[in-house]
């Protein structure tokens, strides 16, 4: 009788944790606050760096293509966040498609927003970096930034936005060609991604054939950065150069 006490006694502390980590109540701005400080003035690290941000000033369609590590996201977040604290864009649509790396985490609860927030945290991470939290939620419940879900663009015309697709080699051909053609007036599109690191069968990811395509184009930048962008730890660069 003891040791079925026991038993149950540990099945209910096992059961109150699952409902605590499957509630829907997960915030991915959660204890962010406004201490840290961000720099005013993003300095490029390196010559394709500076060509990237040169890009994001002058085009309306950029591609950002590179190895982890070499700022393709976050120099597109700093611009968007540019873009919308200069009124030249009345929003921020980000998108990135929800696959997942390797393995499968099933069924997630709640509403949509709830549904995607984990696969958009890196994009979280860099508009927190920019903003604060105490501006990113204000910006976030009154429209000033959306996150869409790459289902859910088809049909859409975004006009005065600065959109970002972050994660794009994870988009086939034919979702990269609908996401390219929401471009609406006044609006910036920004598809980043690295080709190399699909999680998709490689033959069904589009971003390296629709990099190359559009390339030719005379108001279409398309940004390759390599292995000596990247600006994360030292390690990652001599990694990639043997994996």
């Amino acid at each position: 009788m003891v040791k079925r006490s026991a038993r149950a006694a540990r099945g209910a502390g096992f059961e109150s944790n699952v409902c605590m980590l499957s509630g829907t109540n997960w915030d991915p701005l959660e204890g962010s606050g406004d201490a840290k400080r961000y720099v005013k003035n993003i300095q490029p690290k390196s010559p394709n760096q500076a060509r990237l941000m040169k890009a994001l000033q002058t085009h309306q369609m950029v591609l950002a293509l590179g190895p982890a590590g070499t700022g393709k996201t976050y120099l597109a977040i700093a611009a968007a966040v540019e873009a919308l604290e200069a009124n030249r864009v009345e929003r921020i649509v980000l998108s990135r498609p929800a696959v997942e790396a390797g393995e499968s985490l099933g069924f997630l609860p709640g509403e949509i927003s709830d549904k995607v927030a984990p696969y958009m945290q890196p994009l979280y991470d860099a508009l927190l970096d920019r903003l604060g939290g105490k501006r990113l939620r204000a910006l976030m419940s009154n429209g000033g930034i959306e996150i869409a879900p790459v289902g859910f663009m088809r049909g859409r015309t975004l006009s005065r936005s600065f959109v970002v697709i972050d994660e794009a080699q994870n988009c086939t051909y034919a979702q990269l060609k609908m996401l390219l053609t929401r471009l609406g007036w006044s609006a910036t599109m920004v598809i980043t991604g690295d080709p190399d690191q699909t999680d998709l069968l490689p033959e069904l990811s589009g971003l390296a054939d629709i990099a190359d395509r559009l390339e030719p184009l005379a108001n279409v930048s398309v940004n390759r950065l390599e292995q000596v962008d990247i600006v994360r730890h030292p390690l990652v660069g001599e990694m990639l150069t043997v994996l």
